[in-house]
């Protein structure tokens, strides 16, 4: 003997908890903003110092995965994460959170069992569709301008 469609609808209801829908895009625009003027202030440092456009892109890309990173291994950025949303899970920082996160959690097994084989656990399935999605791409791009 089952429930009702209105009784399990109620159940549901009871057990989800409510969404602060603009509360928390507001929190992942404002974090992901800082995240984004955090890169921009890295840019026009490297800049002043002298590299070029290029090298000043991969300057503030190396130093962003850094600071995820590092935030990652002090226990930080899980709490941005929960704070911010996509916000903080989406950019490079998010990735880099998304390698070092599984790494330190499963270092115990081991360097090979555990951080070799359960470093990209998460950020593995989207290196590998980014890497499919990229190549479709391309693959439209070069045959539509022939």
């Amino acid at each position: 003997m089952g429930m009702s469609k209105m009784e399990y609808e109620q159940m549901v209801k009871k057990a989800s908890p409510n969404s602060k829908i603009l509360s928390n895009c507001a929190r992942a625009f404002m974090v992901g903003g800082l995240i984004c003027t955090l890169g921009q202030v890295l840019y026009a440092i490297f800049g002043a110092l002298g590299a070029n456009r290029d090298m000043s892109g991969m300057l503030v890309a190396i130093s962003l995965i850094f600071l995820a990173s590092l935030a990652t291994g002090i226990g930080k950025y899980d709490g941005l994460v929960k704070f911010a949303g996509a916000g903080a899970g989406v950019p490079i920082t998010g990735f880099a959170n998304a390698v070092v996160a599984p790494a330190i959690e499963f270092k115990k097994e081991g360097y090979i069992l555990g951080v070799g084989a359960k470093m990209f656990l998460i950020a593995g399935p989207v290196i590998v569709y980014g890497t499919l999605a990229s190549m479709v791409v391309g693959l439209i791009y070069y045959f539509t301008l022939i």
